[in-house]
């Protein structure tokens, strides 16, 4: 995660007013972190819709503080639909943040690792 941009900026365009006021109470040394934890679930989630962009990143809420387990908080477009999916985190590595979309609660998540044999 690089801050090589002005991200609040960003957030300020297109998240929603609730993600813009959480983004702004968390503290300075967090904040990076906090952005890419809301843009990756919110990126994830409009991608499974299969709408992209046409699907304004503001019209949802997305759970992202410190900590805060991803979740899929409300949707003002169709409000059901935040019941509907499940929103999960993932470490890709050091540095990176990722998030997957599911349609359904009942989704059991497994990672492997494998190391390379090339020295």
């Amino acid at each position: 995660m690089r801050a090589n941009f002005d991200y609040e900026e960003v957030a300020e365009h297109v998240f929603s007013p609730r993600e813009v006021s959480v983004l702004q109470a968390i503290p300075a040394e967090m904040k990076l972190q906090a952005f890419f934890n809301c843009w990756t679930r919110k990126e994830a989630y409009i991608k499974a819709q299969g709408e992209g962009l046409s699907l304004p990143l503001e019209s949802f809420d997305v759970s992202f503080g410190p900590g805060e387990p991803a979740r899929l908080l409300a949707t003002r477009h169709a409000p059901e639909q935040a019941a509907r999916w499940a929103l999960h985190e993932l470490a890709p590595g050091s540095g990176y943040v990722g998030a997957l979309a599911v349609e359904g609660q009942d989704c059991h998540l497994q990672f492997w690792q494998w190391e390379t044999a090339i020295p």
